[in-house]
Parts: structure tokens; C-alpha cells; sequence
């Protein structure tokens, strides 16, 4: 058995990668909201909080009650019990990547965590 799991993602409205690559610590989602839409949705979490990369475009996100404007090349944290959604600017699509893991979980990251091996 191999030690990775590949797939490749299309041009879908959103992808979640938990089945398709066998996530065992997180969720992975990739999303488009077409230009003037918005997730239809209000949501929270009991413990994973959510990381959001903006891919592309522009929009914003209400967490809370506070809009909070978002454009390419911005990263956001949001806190498991922060109400959030997300909205697609009026003249452009906006592309994100989410990220879901158990809020504070990661004990070991980067080079605490790596083991390096010789190269050949």
C-alpha cells in the first residue's frame, strides 16, 4: 500500500477532500461562489475551527455579525463557535480553500514534527 493518496479536482462549485484523499485529521474543502451569491447557510462548529484561503476574487465573510471584507491572498482563522458566512462579491466569483481541524490539536508542526532523512 502506498504512503500517499492522490486526486484531482475539477472545476465543481465545491469539492470535499476527507473521502477522496482518506483525511484522517482534517477536513479540506475547495469552493466557488459564483459572482453575487453566497453560502445559503449560517453555520458554527462544536470543535474544529476553520481556516479560509482566499484563492481568487473578492467577497466578504459575516462572522458574528461583522463583515469583514476578503480578496485574493487573505487567510482567515475562525473560532468553532463564531456563527460565519460567506459571500461573493457582485462582479467577481470568489474562490477559497477551507480547512477544518479540531481547535487545539496540533502539538507538533514544521520542524518540530519533521524527521529528515539523507538525500540522495
Amino acid at each position: 500500500m502506498a504512503n500517499y493518496t492522490k486526486t484531482n479536482v475539477g472545476k465543481e462549485n465545491r469539492v470535499e477532500l476527507h473521502d477522496l484523499l482518506a483525511l484522517t485529521g482534517a477536513e479540506v474543502s475547495i469552493n466557488l461562489l459564483p459572482a453575487g451569491t453566497s453560502v445559503p447557510f449560517v453555520h458554527a462548529h462544536k470543535q474544529n475551527e476553520e481556516i479560509y484561503g482566499i484563492l481568487e476574487g473578492a467577497g466578504s465573510a459575516e462572522i458574528d455579525g461583522q463583515t469583514i471584507a476578503l480578496q485574493e491572498g487573505d487567510w482567515i482563522r475562525i473560532a468553532p463557535c463564531a456563527k460565519r458566512r460567506f459571500f461573493a462579491a457582485d462582479h467577481t466569483a470568489l474562490r477559497y480553500l477551507c480547512i477544518q481541524v479540531k481547535e487545539n490539536s496540533l502539538t507538533e508542526y514544521t520542524a518540530t514534527d519533521a524527521v529528515i532523512g539523507e538525500t540522495t
